[in-house]
Protein backbone atom coordinates (compact mmCIF):
# COMPACT_ATOMS: atom_id res chain seq x y z
CA UNK A 1 0.00 0.00 0.00
CA UNK A 2 1.04 4.01 -0.89
CA UNK A 3 2.93 4.46 2.59
CA UNK A 4 3.41 8.19 2.31
CA UNK A 5 0.32 10.68 0.88
CA UNK A 6 -2.50 7.88 1.41
CA UNK A 7 -0.82 7.14 5.28
CA UNK A 8 -0.63 11.38 5.95
CA UNK A 9 -4.28 11.76 5.15
CA UNK A 10 -5.39 8.62 6.72
CA UNK A 11 -3.24 10.26 9.94
CA UNK A 12 -4.44 13.90 9.57
CA UNK A 13 -8.67 12.41 9.33
CA UNK A 14 -7.78 10.29 12.93
CA UNK A 15 -6.45 13.13 14.51
CA UNK A 16 -9.54 15.57 13.82
CA UNK A 17 -11.83 12.67 14.49
CA UNK A 18 -10.25 13.00 18.23
CA UNK A 19 -10.69 16.84 18.11
CA UNK A 20 -14.22 16.70 17.22
CA UNK A 21 -15.31 13.84 19.37
CA UNK A 22 -13.84 15.89 22.41
CA UNK A 23 -14.65 19.48 21.68
CA UNK A 24 -18.10 19.20 19.38
CA UNK A 25 -21.21 17.64 20.06
CA UNK A 26 -22.11 15.18 17.54
CA UNK A 27 -24.19 13.11 19.21
CA UNK A 28 -27.38 11.46 17.16
CA UNK A 29 -29.87 12.76 17.29
CA UNK A 30 -32.09 9.80 17.75
CA UNK A 31 -32.74 8.51 21.35
CA UNK A 32 -31.07 5.17 21.69
CA UNK A 33 -33.84 3.91 23.57
CA UNK A 34 -33.07 3.13 26.98
CA UNK A 35 -35.08 5.96 29.04
CA UNK A 36 -38.04 3.57 27.38
CA UNK A 37 -37.28 0.48 28.44
CA UNK A 38 -38.07 -0.36 32.53
CA UNK A 39 -36.51 -2.83 35.15
CA UNK A 40 -38.60 -3.57 37.99
CA UNK A 41 -37.60 -2.50 41.73
CA UNK A 42 -37.65 -5.48 43.88
CA UNK A 43 -37.74 -3.95 47.69
CA UNK A 44 -37.20 -7.03 49.38
CA UNK A 45 -34.20 -8.33 46.95
CA UNK A 46 -33.38 -11.46 49.43
CA UNK A 47 -29.45 -10.92 48.89
CA UNK A 48 -26.51 -8.48 49.82
CA UNK A 49 -25.10 -6.12 47.45
CA UNK A 50 -22.12 -7.88 47.96
CA UNK A 51 -23.45 -10.99 46.66
CA UNK A 52 -24.27 -10.04 43.27
CA UNK A 53 -21.96 -11.74 41.08
CA UNK A 54 -21.33 -9.78 37.45
CA UNK A 55 -18.46 -11.76 36.22
CA UNK A 56 -19.07 -13.28 32.64
CA UNK A 57 -16.73 -14.76 30.01
CA UNK A 58 -16.22 -13.54 25.87
CA UNK A 59 -15.28 -16.48 23.77
CA UNK A 60 -14.16 -18.45 26.94
CA UNK A 61 -11.80 -15.47 28.41
CA UNK A 62 -13.36 -14.57 31.31
CA UNK A 63 -14.57 -10.65 32.37
CA UNK A 64 -14.82 -9.05 35.59
CA UNK A 65 -18.13 -7.36 34.22
CA UNK A 66 -20.05 -7.66 31.08
CA UNK A 67 -18.08 -4.41 29.16
CA UNK A 68 -16.35 -3.39 26.47
CA UNK A 69 -14.58 -0.30 25.76
CA UNK A 70 -15.54 0.97 22.32
CA UNK A 71 -12.97 1.19 19.24
CA UNK A 72 -11.94 5.09 18.83
CA UNK A 73 -8.49 6.15 18.09
CA UNK A 74 -5.16 4.64 16.78
CA UNK A 75 -2.63 5.88 13.48
CA UNK A 76 -1.74 9.23 14.85
CA UNK A 77 0.63 10.15 17.55
CA UNK A 78 -2.15 11.36 19.67
CA UNK A 79 -3.32 8.22 20.32
CA UNK A 80 -0.34 6.09 21.76
CA UNK A 81 -0.77 7.69 25.23
CA UNK A 82 -4.74 7.66 24.62
CA UNK A 83 -4.68 3.83 23.88
CA UNK A 84 -2.34 3.03 26.47
CA UNK A 85 -4.05 4.39 28.95
CA UNK A 86 -7.83 2.55 28.18
CA UNK A 87 -5.64 -0.31 28.14
CA UNK A 88 -4.06 -0.47 31.18
CA UNK A 89 -7.55 0.69 33.03
CA UNK A 90 -9.27 -1.64 31.09
CA UNK A 91 -7.17 -4.68 32.86
CA UNK A 92 -7.50 -3.03 35.70
CA UNK A 93 -10.93 -3.18 36.11
CA UNK A 94 -11.44 -6.68 33.89
CA UNK A 95 -13.51 -5.84 31.13
CA UNK A 96 -12.42 -5.63 27.69
CA UNK A 97 -10.99 -3.46 24.89
CA UNK A 98 -11.55 -2.86 21.15
CA UNK A 99 -9.05 -0.71 19.38
CA UNK A 100 -9.47 1.69 16.14
CA UNK A 101 -9.20 1.15 13.01
CA UNK A 102 -6.04 -0.07 12.36
CA UNK A 103 -6.10 0.32 8.60
CA UNK A 104 -3.45 3.44 9.13
CA UNK A 105 -0.67 0.70 10.44
CA UNK A 106 -1.35 -1.06 7.17
CA UNK A 107 -0.78 2.28 5.03
CA UNK A 108 2.22 3.35 7.24
CA UNK A 109 4.06 0.55 9.61
CA UNK A 110 5.92 2.86 11.31
CA UNK A 111 2.59 3.93 13.03
CA UNK A 112 1.83 0.48 14.31
CA UNK A 113 3.09 1.49 17.93
CA UNK A 114 -0.26 3.60 18.39
CA UNK A 115 -1.97 0.42 18.81
CA UNK A 116 0.70 -1.84 20.66
CA UNK A 117 -0.79 -1.91 24.28
CA UNK A 118 0.07 -5.47 25.29
CA UNK A 119 3.32 -4.36 27.08
CA UNK A 120 1.02 -2.07 29.67
CA UNK A 121 -2.05 -4.84 29.68
CA UNK A 122 -0.46 -8.74 28.97
CA UNK A 123 -4.00 -10.09 30.34
CA UNK A 124 -6.17 -7.64 28.77
CA UNK A 125 -9.19 -9.03 26.32
CA UNK A 126 -8.16 -7.14 23.36
CA UNK A 127 -9.83 -6.60 19.59
CA UNK A 128 -8.07 -5.37 16.69
CA UNK A 129 -10.00 -3.80 14.52
CA UNK A 130 -10.40 -2.72 10.70
CA UNK A 131 -13.33 -1.81 7.87
CA UNK A 132 -14.70 -4.06 6.36
CA UNK A 133 -14.91 -2.16 3.07
CA UNK A 134 -10.96 -2.49 2.83
CA UNK A 135 -11.37 -5.87 1.48
CA UNK A 136 -12.55 -3.94 -1.80
CA UNK A 137 -10.06 -1.70 -1.20
CA UNK A 138 -7.00 -3.75 -1.46
CA UNK A 139 -6.39 -5.63 1.70
CA UNK A 140 -6.28 -8.89 1.96
CA UNK A 141 -7.20 -11.63 4.80
CA UNK A 142 -3.34 -11.83 5.58
CA UNK A 143 -3.34 -8.16 6.53
CA UNK A 144 -6.14 -9.28 8.59
CA UNK A 145 -4.17 -11.89 10.38
CA UNK A 146 -1.44 -9.46 10.16
CA UNK A 147 -3.00 -6.93 11.66
CA UNK A 148 -4.21 -9.19 14.84
CA UNK A 149 -1.12 -10.68 14.59
CA UNK A 150 0.97 -7.12 15.57
CA UNK A 151 -0.51 -6.35 18.84
CA UNK A 152 -1.40 -9.90 19.83
CA UNK A 153 -4.98 -9.32 19.90
CA UNK A 154 -7.86 -12.11 20.88
CA UNK A 155 -10.17 -11.35 17.92
CA UNK A 156 -10.72 -8.68 15.30
CA UNK A 157 -13.89 -6.54 15.16
CA UNK A 158 -14.80 -5.73 11.52
CA UNK A 159 -16.67 -2.42 11.40
CA UNK A 160 -19.00 -1.75 8.35
CA UNK A 161 -19.80 2.23 8.04
CA UNK A 162 -21.28 3.03 4.53
CA UNK A 163 -22.93 5.94 6.01
CA UNK A 164 -19.76 7.68 7.28
CA UNK A 165 -18.22 6.51 3.71
CA UNK A 166 -20.37 7.98 1.80
CA UNK A 167 -20.29 11.25 3.95
CA UNK A 168 -16.23 11.33 3.30
CA UNK A 169 -15.31 13.70 0.28
CA UNK A 170 -13.34 10.31 -1.81
CA UNK A 171 -14.77 7.89 0.99
CA UNK A 172 -14.44 4.42 0.19
CA UNK A 173 -18.45 3.30 -0.60
CA UNK A 174 -17.92 0.02 -3.19
CA UNK A 175 -19.71 -2.23 -0.81
CA UNK A 176 -20.32 -5.25 -3.52
CA UNK A 177 -19.64 -8.50 -2.81
CA UNK A 178 -18.27 -8.48 0.53
CA UNK A 179 -20.18 -11.67 2.12
CA UNK A 180 -18.03 -14.01 0.41
CA UNK A 181 -14.69 -12.33 1.02
CA UNK A 182 -16.21 -11.48 4.79
CA UNK A 183 -16.73 -15.39 5.25
CA UNK A 184 -13.12 -16.43 4.00
CA UNK A 185 -12.30 -14.17 6.88
CA UNK A 186 -14.25 -16.25 9.42
CA UNK A 187 -12.97 -19.40 8.25
CA UNK A 188 -9.45 -18.84 8.35
CA UNK A 189 -8.52 -16.01 10.46
CA UNK A 190 -8.46 -18.39 14.05
CA UNK A 191 -10.02 -15.66 15.87
CA UNK A 192 -13.21 -14.69 16.57
CA UNK A 193 -14.37 -11.68 14.26
CA UNK A 194 -17.24 -9.62 15.51
CA UNK A 195 -19.64 -7.94 12.87
CA UNK A 196 -20.29 -4.30 14.23
CA UNK A 197 -21.76 -1.11 12.72
CA UNK A 198 -20.77 2.53 13.44
CA UNK A 199 -23.66 4.45 15.27
CA UNK A 200 -26.48 3.25 12.87
CA UNK A 201 -27.45 -0.41 13.78
CA UNK A 202 -27.92 -3.41 12.32
CA UNK A 203 -31.00 -5.20 11.22
CA UNK A 204 -32.09 -8.79 11.93
CA UNK A 205 -32.10 -9.34 7.99
CA UNK A 206 -28.01 -8.06 8.00
CA UNK A 207 -27.01 -9.87 11.33
CA UNK A 208 -28.83 -13.17 9.78
CA UNK A 209 -26.12 -13.12 6.53
CA UNK A 210 -23.60 -12.13 8.85
CA UNK A 211 -23.61 -15.18 11.36
CA UNK A 212 -24.40 -17.19 8.35
CA UNK A 213 -21.36 -16.07 7.08
CA UNK A 214 -19.22 -16.90 10.38
CA UNK A 215 -18.73 -13.51 12.70
CA UNK A 216 -18.67 -14.62 15.95
CA UNK A 217 -20.97 -11.83 17.47
CA UNK A 218 -22.76 -8.75 16.21
CA UNK A 219 -22.02 -5.37 17.79
CA UNK A 220 -25.00 -3.26 17.26
CA UNK A 221 -23.55 -0.03 17.61
CA UNK A 222 -26.82 1.72 17.05
CA UNK A 223 -28.18 5.23 16.97
CA UNK A 224 -28.15 7.10 19.93
CA UNK A 225 -24.69 7.59 20.74
CA UNK A 226 -21.93 9.56 18.55
CA UNK A 227 -22.90 10.01 15.10
CA UNK A 228 -20.11 9.66 12.58
CA UNK A 229 -22.21 10.96 10.08
CA UNK A 230 -22.59 14.11 12.30
CA UNK A 231 -18.55 13.86 12.90
CA UNK A 232 -18.24 13.40 8.94
CA UNK A 233 -19.88 16.65 8.67
CA UNK A 234 -17.91 19.03 11.05
CA UNK A 235 -14.32 17.33 9.49
CA UNK A 236 -15.09 18.25 6.21
CA UNK A 237 -14.75 22.14 6.54
CA UNK A 238 -17.79 22.61 3.86
CA UNK A 239 -21.30 24.30 4.68
CA UNK A 240 -23.04 22.50 2.27
CA UNK A 241 -21.53 18.81 2.95
CA UNK A 242 -22.04 19.50 7.04
CA UNK A 243 -25.90 20.48 5.73
CA UNK A 244 -25.92 17.30 4.07
CA UNK A 245 -24.55 15.40 7.25
CA UNK A 246 -27.39 16.99 9.28
CA UNK A 247 -29.83 15.55 7.75
CA UNK A 248 -28.56 11.78 8.98
CA UNK A 249 -28.21 13.27 12.48
CA UNK A 250 -31.05 10.74 13.23
CA UNK A 251 -30.34 7.79 11.13
CA UNK A 252 -30.30 4.25 12.09
CA UNK A 253 -31.80 1.87 14.25
CA UNK A 254 -32.49 3.01 18.03
CA UNK A 255 -29.65 0.55 20.41
CA UNK A 256 -32.00 -0.56 22.55
CA UNK A 257 -34.71 -1.89 19.66
CA UNK A 258 -31.98 -3.48 17.57
CA UNK A 259 -31.07 -5.35 20.75
CA UNK A 260 -34.33 -6.59 21.43
CA UNK A 261 -35.02 -7.38 17.55
CA UNK A 262 -31.56 -9.59 17.45
CA UNK A 263 -31.93 -11.65 20.67
CA UNK A 264 -35.52 -12.21 19.79
CA UNK A 265 -34.27 -13.61 16.62
CA UNK A 266 -31.39 -15.06 17.50
CA UNK A 267 -31.49 -16.45 20.95
CA UNK A 268 -28.16 -17.88 20.86
CA UNK A 269 -26.39 -15.49 19.49
CA UNK A 270 -23.50 -13.49 20.58
CA UNK A 271 -25.04 -9.77 21.03
CA UNK A 272 -23.24 -6.59 22.34
CA UNK A 273 -25.25 -3.62 23.10
CA UNK A 274 -23.35 -0.14 21.73
CA UNK A 275 -24.90 3.29 20.82
CA UNK A 276 -25.92 5.49 23.96
CA UNK A 277 -24.71 3.42 26.51
CA UNK A 278 -23.29 5.69 29.30
CA UNK A 279 -24.61 4.38 32.68
CA UNK A 280 -24.65 1.72 34.87
CA UNK A 281 -28.35 1.34 34.60
CA UNK A 282 -27.79 1.37 30.84
CA UNK A 283 -25.94 -1.49 30.52
CA UNK A 284 -28.11 -3.08 32.89
CA UNK A 285 -31.64 -2.52 30.84
CA UNK A 286 -29.60 -3.60 27.35
CA UNK A 287 -28.51 -7.01 29.42
CA UNK A 288 -32.09 -7.08 30.60
CA UNK A 289 -33.22 -6.23 26.42
CA UNK A 290 -31.04 -9.67 25.68
CA UNK A 291 -27.12 -8.25 25.42
CA UNK A 292 -24.34 -10.44 26.59
CA UNK A 293 -22.26 -7.33 26.86
CA UNK A 294 -22.61 -3.74 26.37
CA UNK A 295 -19.94 -1.21 25.53
CA UNK A 296 -18.95 3.00 25.04
CA UNK A 297 -16.18 4.89 23.54
CA UNK A 298 -16.90 8.72 23.93
CA UNK A 299 -17.27 8.67 28.30
CA UNK A 300 -13.80 7.37 28.34
CA UNK A 301 -12.18 9.61 25.82
CA UNK A 302 -11.31 12.61 27.81
CA UNK A 303 -10.70 10.74 30.46
CA UNK A 304 -7.85 9.04 28.34
CA UNK A 305 -5.90 11.97 27.57
CA UNK A 306 -5.08 12.40 30.99
CA UNK A 307 -4.51 9.22 32.83
CA UNK A 308 -5.40 5.81 33.36
CA UNK A 309 -7.03 6.19 36.52
CA UNK A 310 -9.21 8.63 35.35
CA UNK A 311 -10.12 6.30 32.96
CA UNK A 312 -10.87 4.05 35.68
CA UNK A 313 -12.82 6.13 37.39
CA UNK A 314 -15.09 6.25 35.12
CA UNK A 315 -15.51 2.57 34.46
CA UNK A 316 -15.84 2.18 38.37
CA UNK A 317 -18.92 4.67 37.82
CA UNK A 318 -20.88 2.25 35.13
CA UNK A 319 -19.82 -1.20 37.05
CA UNK A 320 -20.56 0.53 40.25
CA UNK A 321 -24.06 1.54 38.59
CA UNK A 322 -24.79 -1.87 36.95
CA UNK A 323 -24.12 -4.19 40.12
CA UNK A 324 -26.86 -1.38 42.15
CA UNK A 325 -29.15 -2.26 39.04
CA UNK A 326 -28.32 -5.56 39.07
CA UNK A 327 -29.16 -5.92 43.39
CA UNK A 328 -32.06 -3.30 42.73
CA UNK A 329 -33.89 -5.69 40.52
CA UNK A 330 -33.67 -8.35 43.10
CA UNK A 331 -30.81 -10.25 40.73
CA UNK A 332 -27.80 -12.01 41.45
CA UNK A 333 -25.91 -11.90 38.32
CA UNK A 334 -26.17 -10.10 34.72
CA UNK A 335 -28.07 -13.60 33.31
CA UNK A 336 -31.11 -12.92 35.79
CA UNK A 337 -31.51 -9.67 34.50
CA UNK A 338 -33.64 -10.56 31.80
CA UNK A 339 -36.50 -11.69 33.84
CA UNK A 340 -36.68 -8.40 35.65
CA UNK A 341 -37.52 -6.56 32.63
CA UNK A 342 -40.96 -4.40 32.11
CA UNK A 343 -42.06 -1.92 30.03
CA UNK A 344 -45.15 0.51 30.84
CA UNK A 345 -47.25 1.98 28.01
CA UNK A 346 -48.16 1.42 25.03
CA UNK A 347 -45.77 4.25 24.10
CA UNK A 348 -42.64 2.52 25.77
CA UNK A 349 -43.13 -0.48 24.42
CA UNK A 350 -41.25 -0.02 20.95
CA UNK A 351 -39.17 -2.71 20.84
CA UNK A 352 -40.09 -4.36 17.91
CA UNK A 353 -37.81 -6.04 14.77
CA UNK A 354 -36.13 -2.65 12.74
CA UNK A 355 -35.71 -4.57 9.49
CA UNK A 356 -39.66 -4.47 9.56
Amino acid sequence: MDTTPVARATEARKSRHLDICLEDDVASQLDAGFARVRLRHEALPECALEDVDLSTNLFGRPLAAPFLISSMTGGTDRALAINRNLAVAAERAGVALALGSQRAALEDPSLLPTYRVRDVAPKLVLFANLGAVQFNYGMTIDDARRVVDSIVADGLYLHFNPLQEALQAGGDTNFRALLPRIARLCRTLGVPVIAKSVGSGISVATAARLLDAGVAAIDVAGAGGTSWARVEGRRSDDPNREALAETFAAWGYATAEAVAALRAEFPHATIIASGGVRTGVDVAKALALGADLAAAGLPFLEPATRTAAAVVEALELIITGLRIATFASGCRTPSDLPAALYVRGSSETAIADPST
